[in-house]
């Protein structure tokens, strides 16, 4: 009989992503294995397209945790092999399950490290991103065959994490310039009319650019960084989306530096200029160039 697992994923959309190998993981040493995935609406797209899948469940949060006995009343019923919850509510203690797994903080680990380590798996997956032949096709279509393009990534959940546009311009224009020759620019960025007022001073420096803010799901999001040749990015779940891809992804951070080796970038081709401080133009141009050479070195 296949197994039936129950698991329950961080709600931010980062988060999500750094979840994602170690459930390919579980999946796929597990023939036949039925998945039950409870995740928040923003992030549930992420497994539309997960081997295994047999039930999506968008978890809306509604006032005093009541979403919470809103789930519980939707997976009591089953007898569940596997029992995993990655955003520590404990509702796998109050489900039949033959094994439990409630994620705990476990300091000096990055966070997909983390979530192998609860579950035993060594050497710790990388995130995936799973897509579709439809996603695909459109990725293809908006970003066709032809010069090399960079994924530029300029907005974030809050202001203080958004690198200067000005900045993200200058840079792309030195990339197309020489380790790039000829590269066009795609500009990305979440759905609503914060989204698109953050990336705006981008798309007006970059006039050129493949304008990508607010039009795609996430699966086609993955899609579309997967045929770039690079992604810039804040620290935002666009970032942790474009590593997982295995696109050369470098991400831009000059926040809580004390917590930042818990969220970087996890990807082939990876990494991320960090500086102290709460100041994102403390990260210059040389900076972020540099870091960009490097993630382009492991990709080559």
């Amino acid at each position: 009989m296949a197994e039936k697992i129950l698991f329950v994923a961080p709600r931010m959309i980062g988060d999500a992503v750094m979840a994602s190998g170690v459930l390919d993981r579980l999946v796929a040493t597990r023939p036949g294995a039925r998945v039950t995935v409870a995740a928040a609406p923003e992030a549930a797209d992420l497994f539309t397209h997960m081997p295994g899948l047999h039930r999506l469940i968008a978890v809306r949060k509604r006032r005093d945790h009541a979403h919470w006995l809103a789930l519980w009343a939707e997976v009591v019923g089953t007898r569940w092999d596997l029992a995993i919850d990655l955003k520590g509510s404990g509702l796998p203690y109050a489900v039949w399950a033959r094994r439990r797994f409630v994620r705990r903080p476990m300091p000096g680990l990055r966070l997909f490290e983390q979530h192998a380590a609860l579950l035993g798996l060594d050497p710790a997956p990388l995130p995936v991103a799973w897509t579709g032949p439809a996603e695909r096709a459109r990725a293809a279509a908006l970003i066709p065959d032809g010069p090399p393009v960079v994924a530029l990534c300029p907005t974030a959940s809050w202001a203080p994490k958004m690198w200067p546009a000005e900045r993200f311009a200058a840079l792309f224009r030195r990339l197309a310039g020489d380790a790039l020759p000829g590269a066009r620019a795609a500009v990305f960025g979440g759905p609503g009319a914060r989204e698109r007022q953050g990336a705006a001073p981008l798309l007006a420096a970059l006039p050129g650019a493949i304008d990508l803010v607010g039009a795609l799901t996430l699966p086609e999001v993955a899609a579309c960084l997967a045929r770039c040749a690079l992604a810039v990015s804040n620290d935002s779940g666009l970032m942790h989306i474009a590593a997982a891809t295995g696109v050369p992804t470098l991400g831009l951070r000059a926040h809580f530096p004390d917590q930042a080796a818990r969220v970087r970038p996890a990807g082939r081709a990876a990494g991320w200029v960090l500086r102290d401080g709460d100041d994102m133009a403390a990260i210059g141009v040389d900076d972020a160039e540099e870091g960009c050479r490097k993630v382009l070195a492991m990709a080559g």
